[in-house]
């Protein structure tokens, strides 16, 4: 099971005793700051980084009539877990 916005605007009102319109805004801020700094990296202390990562061009198929086609190169938002991180998960 995923965890949704409204999931974690719940557990942010839940755990600071704030409102949830006040959970929600903090939540909006911090996924607009991740937006619009598009090309530095954003660091989270003991959480991990989030960086635009440029995949290079490459060839694509349509797996149900084969053709290939060419796929520009695009820059995609990638996540690397701090290792306290990974040491919770496994």
């Amino acid at each position: 099971m995923s965890l949704g916005k409204k999931d974690i605007v719940h557990n942010i009102s839940s755990e600071t005793s704030l409102l949830k319109s006040t959970s929600k805004v903090i939540l909006e801020s911090f996924l607009d700051i991740i937006k619009s700094n598009k090309n530095k990296k954003i660091k989270i202390s003991n959480f991990g980084t989030f960086y635009a990562h440029v995949a290079p061009k490459r060839l694509g198929r349509n797996p149900k009539t084969k053709k290939e086609y060419a796929i520009s190169k695009r820059k995609k938002l990638k996540f690397k877990a701090s290792s306290s991180v990974k040491n919770l998960l496994n």
